[in-house]
């Protein structure tokens, strides 16, 4: 005998439900099943709300190993990262960036050079 077969003879019914049929006519109530999850996601958003980002800091500092996995968990499957924002750029475009980095440093350079000639070392400079 099948295991379909002996289903009705485990339940104590005398025959099996016709297709169609269920053993509760009047079916599941109408957001029965979402209301468990609908009040789960309230309750975990008040938590984060109240814990989130000290929870987050705590195994940050004592389970970095968990955190990576919730961060790595979080992020797409296929993260595709361009780093080299130069890729795209024109000659005359790299050119511009050169002398834009060059002067926004050379203040920096500057004062380097002075300190290194006074005889103080690299490593007084503020920042």
């Amino acid at each position: 005998m099948a295991d379909g077969e002996a289903t009705p003879k485990k339940q104590g019914l005398a025959q099996a439900w016709a297709p169609g049929q269920s053993g509760n006519p009047a079916g599941r109530p109408k957001g029965s099943r979402n209301k468990l999850g609908e009040q789960f996601i309230e309750d975990l958003y008040a938590d984060w709300q109240a814990n989130g980002v000290e929870t987050l800091q705590r195994v940050r500092e004592e389970k970095p190993d968990q955190y990576l996995k919730v961060v790595a968990s979080i992020l797409p499957k296929d993260l595709n990262v361009n780093i080299n924002q130069m890729d795209d750029l024109t000659d005359d475009q790299l050119v511009q960036r050169i002398r834009s980095l060059d002067s926004a440093i050379r203040p920096f350079l500057d004062a380097q050079r002075a300190s290194d000639a006074d005889g103080r070392t690299g490593s007084e400079t503020a920042h």
